[in-house]
């Protein structure tokens, strides 16, 4: 099986290429400096290769990277950026442990607060909307067959399409806020439920055909029906089952809209929408 991998370092926010588990020599093209040292470690720490929560040690990592140890202790500072590597003094750098119920949580209330608007600001215009855009990435993403069983390409998949609509929202500040969460980094470790894509080709898609047709309602609506579908599927990464009865409660105090385009108080009412009762009930992690 062939992959093409970054030439170029990428920006923080893109999910480098890894290779599946299982492959003989993981890191082979890596030797050969087929990706520089910030997105080969990423993508192991990404891949689970050095699991959650494990201590680093840079002279190991050099010599399977087969580079010195100044680029590596460069791309480890990075790496404490995008959250992913943390100093423990006087213990030397770990990678960061899995997101908590209560920081997923925390981390599905900031995008409830950033995504169905911007999905709602940019379905208006018919003719510049991205919603086409949208759904070629979800064709393209379709098209990978089998390869969308290893999880790492949903996870790419999701960081363009959602890149895409704070592209066309045009608001550089709210877009380097989002990426400032590291989301995507963070919610692919979980594992969720859903690695093939099924659930989140249809979300998306519902997003894509909202905003393609100039529908703002129908695409804050799909959008917000997405991010509460995602955050009881990535809770299944944190116990192995369904948590949906622990984390329902975060319906009744964040960012239920009470009225169409309006975002709850958190004070408010409690009353779900129908799409998104839909999406929560009918679930059962098929």
């Amino acid at each position: 099986m062939k992959h093409t991998s970054y030439m170029e370092e990428s920006d923080g926010h893109q999910i480098p290429f890894v290779e599946p588990s299982g492959t003989e020599s993981r890191f082979e093209s890596d030797r050969k400096g087929a990706q520089p040292p910030y997105d080969r470690i990423k993508a192991m720490i990404l891949s689970k290769a050095i699991p959650p929560d494990t201590k680093l040690n840079i002279d190991k990592l050099a010599r399977e990277l087969g580079v010195s140890q100044t680029p590596v202790r460069e791309a480890l500072q990075r790496l404490e950026g995008d959250k992913l590597v943390v100093g423990k003094k006087p213990r030397g750098l770990w990678t960061t442990p899995l997101l908590g119920e209560r920081e997923l949580r925390d981390l599905i209330e900031v995008r409830l607060l950033m995504e169905p608007w911007s999905a709602r600001s940019v379905a208006h215009d018919r003719a510049t909307n991205p919603g086409r855009e949208m759904l070629t990435e979800i064709d393209r993403f379709v098209a990978l067959g089998e390869l969308r069983n290893e999880g790492y390409a949903l996870a790419s998949h999701d960081v363009a399409f959602h890149d895409m609509i704070f592209n066309a929202v045009g608001n550089s500040f709210l877009h380097d806020a989002f990426r400032q969460l590291h989301a995507h980094l963070h919610l692919f470790r979980l594992y969720p439920a859903d690695l093939n894509g099924a659930h989140t080709i249809e979300e998306h898609r519902a997003i894509a055909e909202a905003i393609r047709r100039a529908d703002p309602h129908a695409a804050e609506e799909a959008m917000r029906a997405h991010l509460f579908a995602a955050l009881d599927r990535f809770s299944a990464g944190l116990r192995g089952g369904d948590t949906f009865s622990s984390l329902a409660t975060v319906r009744s105090h964040i960012l239920t809209a009470s009225e169409p385009g309006q975002i709850g108080n958190g004070g408010g009412s409690e009353t779900i929408s129908p799409a998104l009762q839909n999406t929560t009930t009918k679930r059962q992690y098929d």
